[in-house]
């Protein structure tokens, strides 16, 4: 690095700050740097540099356009985020005023991202499944002066709401043209046109005025209660984290080697932010986009094409991706299935035997491994994969070891939008069933309210957020006095500092009789008992007894992946083995089907016999008609159960189950 360039990043002063949180857009904080942590901050812009310093002239980007793979290097995937910079500033962009993004993952969404925050204003991803309600909200609290959408679909939520956002100036659309000529409606094409106008030393000193303790992302959290909170996080939050959190994850830079990877999750979430986007410049990573209907089932086409080096799901894809994998061995012929199920457990029992994934293994194991599960990998795209990894939620234990028995390691980063992603993570050197590793170095964590073993986890770190926008009492709420963010989730850390994640605090269940009772443990334990269950949610806040309501597993509409009437294959087969003929919902329901409903009862017994308490059995049950769906509003945009939504809808459901 030339001697000018290392002064260029080290020489980075600090805005001026006399406090740890802000609620102000323009604000800053002090940074949290210290003896575990010493890194020098640097700004979006000063990482994006290095790397094309070091990566110029390797690939970035893959985008598939008329069925080809096209590629472009990480100097023009910096020239091209300059040139929208230089865009948005044409179209008066203020600084620390939003940059709304809202669609699928594309090179045009990074380009956006990264040109916003050059520009000097705050980037924030809209989650492309919000309503209209959702974006309005969003798009004004982030006071966005831009909007970029995805296509005409997207563009439609954004002209109803148009009127109620007075810091909108203009409207880009990236895939497509618009159908209809609006002024300040523009194609992708029209909009980097714009900034030819702007000068690169306009654009550069905008740049140059950034300081690492400014804020430069907003992440809304999914409001599963009460209004979205927008998550204020520093240019250093940011490469920090790409930076340290990676490391845990063991993700390699591309000097090495380079790491490809597939972007397919919500990149308004963070934790696909902080891998697909900010850590791929960080390492130099390859990122390949999937197709818009990914998750409709054509992820598995593009791994299969792509092969990556790593791959992150969050547990629902993990959970679809072994149901796949079920139905396609129950369709093998009988040796096959044999062959599959030895290979699988031989793999299962090998790999729970030792503690890293390199250990010393049996041969029986390395046999399986080559003749069998080598090809059930590839069948999944993941042959050349090293790294898995699942977030956003807790992942179910049966998934972890459906997967082990594939010689699949999922490594499991618990953390929060507040802590810019992973606080605690799995990975090569720390793994332990059923912890979510440890905290990533250079953080740090405590136990408050400690009650037999529990409590509440609290974080520390360069990467603990800098406030919720316009929120006060709600910043206060999650950092104490002493800048601690409080998670809300209840765990316990075992003597070598592997953390196990009990529930959310808010989620615990207070019976009438004051017992609590955390629901997830049960609600795992049910689903294990019972492969035929897609969903167990556990009742009994304030009432005299537990209960539960229970989804089956059942096909999805590919167009709409709304859940159907129909039965997945492998619930009609467990069915058959019940002597059961259902192969619809409808068959089974309001105790139609006596066989199915007695194997439920045997089950939920078998989880109550396990109960520590008679307060924490369950009493009642019933199967609801329909699976729970992001579509049905059940699920978050991450598929993470919205419990208040649930005991809303079902509100009668309920009522009669605890009529006398």
């Amino acid at each position: 690095m030339t001697q000018n360039k290392e002064e260029e990043l080290a020489g980075t002063t600090l805005a001026q700050a006399h406090s740890l949180w802000t609620t102000d857009a323009k604000g800053s904080v002090i940074l949290r740097i210290e003896e575990g942590c010493p890194e020098e901050p640097v700004t979006v812009h000063q990482m994006f540099k290095a790397s094309v310093e070091k990566y110029g002239n390797m690939y970035a980007l893959a985008s598939k356009k008329n069925n080809k793979w096209e590629k472009i290097t990480f100097l023009e995937y910096y020239q091209l985020c300059r040139r929208a910079a230089r865009s948005f500033i044409k179209l008066g962009l203020k600084r620390f005023h939003g940059v709304a993004i809202l669609g699928f993952n594309s090179a045009e969404w990074f380009f956006s991202a990264v040109g916003a925050i050059m520009a000097g204003g705050t980037m924030t991803g809209i989650y492309a499944t919000n309503s209209p309600e959702a974006c309005q909200y969003v798009a004004s609290d982030s006071k966005a002066n831009i909007i970029v959408v995805e296509n005409q679909k997207q563009l439609d939520k954004i002209l109803q709401i148009r009127d109620s956002l007075p810091h909108l100036k203009a409207i880009v659309q990236y895939s497509g043209y618009p159908m209809q000529k609006i002024s300040n409606l523009y194609s992708w094409e029209e909009f980097m046109e714009l900034g030819l106008e702007v000068s690169e030393k306009e654009l550069d000193d905008i740049i140059a005025s950034q300081r690492a303790n400014q804020c430069c992302v907003l992440i809304y959290t999914s409001g599963t209660t009460g209004k979205p909170k927008g998550v204020m996080l520093s240019h250093d939050n940011i490469t920090w984290t790409a930076n340290h959190a990676s490391r845990a994850g063991d993700l390699q830079p591309a000097d090495t080697k380079q790491e490809s990877l597939v972007s397919y999750l919500p990149l308004s979430h963070i934790a696909a932010q902080i891998y697909d986007l900010w850590a791929g410049i960080q390492w130099g990573e390859l990122v390949y986009f999937a197709q818009p209907d990914a998750l409709k089932g054509s992820l598995i086409t593009t791994l299969r094409e792509v092969c990556p080096t790593s791959h992150m799901g969050v547990p629902r894809v993990w959970e679809k991706m072994m149901e796949k994998i079920k139905q396609a061995i129950s369709e093998c012929g009988y040796v096959k299935k044999k062959l599959v199920t030895w290979a699988m457990s031989v793999s299962l029992e090998a790999n729970q035997t030792c503690t890293q994934k390199d250990d010393e293994k049996p041969f029986l194991f390395t046999m399986a491994d080559s003749l069998v599960l080598q090809r059930l990998r590839a069948e999944l795209g993941l042959s050349c994969c090293q790294k898995f990894f699942s977030g956003a939620a807790p992942i179910g234990s049966e998934t972890v070891q459906f997967f082990l028995g594939l010689n699949i390691w999922l490594y499991e980063a618990y953390g929060m939008s507040e802590s810019t992603g992973p606080h605690f993570m799995s990975g090569p050197k720390a793994y332990k069933l059923p912890s979510c590793g440890k905290v990533v170095p250079g953080c740090r964590y405590k136990m408050a309210n400690i009650d037999s073993e529990k409590g509440e986890i609290c974080f520390w770190g360069r990467n603990i957020f800098m406030g919720y926008l316009n929120m006060e009492d709600k910043t206060r709420e999650a950092l104490d006095e002493d800048g601690w963010l409080h998670s809300g989730d209840l765990g316990k850390i075992d003597e070598e500092g592997f953390l196990c994640i009990t529930g959310r605090i808010k989620e615990l269940i207070i019976t009438a009789g004051g017992e609590n009772v955390p629901p997830l443990p049960i609600e795992e334990a049910v689903k294990k008992e019972l492969p035929i269950i897609s969903n167990a949610m556990l009742i009994g806040d304030k009432r005299k007894f537990l209960s539960m309501f229970l989804t089956l597993k059942c096909c999805s509409n590919t167009e709409t992946m709304e859940p159907t009437e129909e039965l997945s294959m492998e619930t009609v087969e467990l069915c058959q083995q019940l002597g059961s003929r259902a192969t619809k919902v409808s068959d089974i329901i309001e105790g139609k089907d006596k066989d199915v409903y007695r194997t439920i009862q045997e089950g939920i017994n078998r989880v109550n016999a396990a109960a520590t308490s008679n307060a924490q059995r369950i009493q009642k049950w019933t199967i609801l008609r329909k699976d729970f769906s992001v579509s049905g509003g059940e699920l978050g945009p991450t598929m993470k159960l919205r419990r208040p939504v649930v005991l809303e809808m079902y509100h009668e459901v309920i009522e009669s189950l605890y009529q006398e």
